[in-house]
């Protein structure tokens, strides 16, 4: 196919470019399908027959445990309403349930309009069992409660 000619200045004609992207796009998508179906290949890697172990299994479960006190003063540990006195069993079972060296992440939420003391209380215990990755929770300012 001879090329396309336009008019030009003063009736001549002159080649016009013009460049066919669909035969391109079509190479591009056909490469990028190669692509998404090798890759996962890729990532097997070496075929290795691994040995047994007498090692129990790292703990697979990274939720964190959310101990909650209420505007009465009432505990709650993922939901479970605990008492004051009791709390200290519980976080003992938490701390030797985890693998994880400081025990599972704790994450601490309580009412704004809750007395100070009784938050310390709570927080002693956690520190006490031996839970050292203790997070406060709060809300951004300006966020709605």
């Amino acid at each position: 196919m001879g090329p396309i000619l336009g008019p030009g200045r003063r009736g001549r004609r002159t080649p016009m470019a013009e460049i066919n992207v669909t035969p391109m796009v079509d190479v591009m998508l056909v490469l990028l399908i190669i692509f998404m179906v090798t890759a996962p290949l890729l990532t097997a890697g070496v075929q290795v027959d691994l040995p047994e172990s007498k090692a129990a299994s790292l703990d697979q479960n990274n939720e964190p445990v959310a101990i909650s006190i209420d505007s009465g003063g009432n505990i709650f540990i993922d939901e479970t309403p605990v008492p004051l006195d009791t709390i200290d069993a519980h976080l003992q079972q938490i701390a030797a349930a985890s693998h994880e060296a400081g025990g599972p992440r704790i994450f601490l939420r309580a009412d704004r309009g809750l007395d100070y003391g009784r938050v310390m209380q709570v927080m002693g215990e956690i520190n006490r069992a031996g839970l050292r990755r203790v997070a406060l929770v709060s809300t951004a300012q300006g966020e709605p409660r």
